[in-house]
């Protein structure tokens, strides 16, 4: 697989990663994401990590790095699935991802992107 598909459900854009991702992969979805962010203009990113068994340093920075380009692209993103194996690699590799929002699944990380979204957050609300 050479690409993660992106769909756009409403004003989000929802990845659901079904594979392992590899260091090249990784980066094609972070170039793939915001060209699709860009183009539709979206509010939202959900981000489903629950088919992954392992996220490494890498991956991690790189979950991080969308996080920080979403956030400049004036929307909020929400990483849902982690694994509790996935979470306690993380801690133990000394990863804290500042500034990404987690939901336990699909239902609760769409829940939470509309109430960023209706709060008014960094969503392309007026101050």
């Amino acid at each position: 697989m050479d690409h993660i598909p992106i769909l756009k459900v409403d004003s989000f854009l929802l990845v659901t990663i079904q594979v392992e991702l590899h260091d090249d992969l990784a980066m094609s979805l972070q170039d793939d994401l915001t060209q699709k962010l860009l183009k539709t203009n979206s509010h939202g990113v959900l981000i489903d990590i629950s088919a992954l068994e392992i996220v490494d340093s890498y991956i991690g920075r790189m979950l991080s790095q969308i996080s920080s380009i979403v956030s400049i692209m004036d929307a909020t993103m929400v990483l849902v699935g982690m694994r509790p194996a996935v979470a306690i690699t993380l801690v133990e590799l000394g990863m804290t991802m500042a500034g990404v929002r987690t939901a336990l699944n699909v239902d609760k990380g769409l829940a939470l992107l509309r109430r960023s979204l209706d709060e008014g957050g960094r969503t392309g609300a007026a101050p």
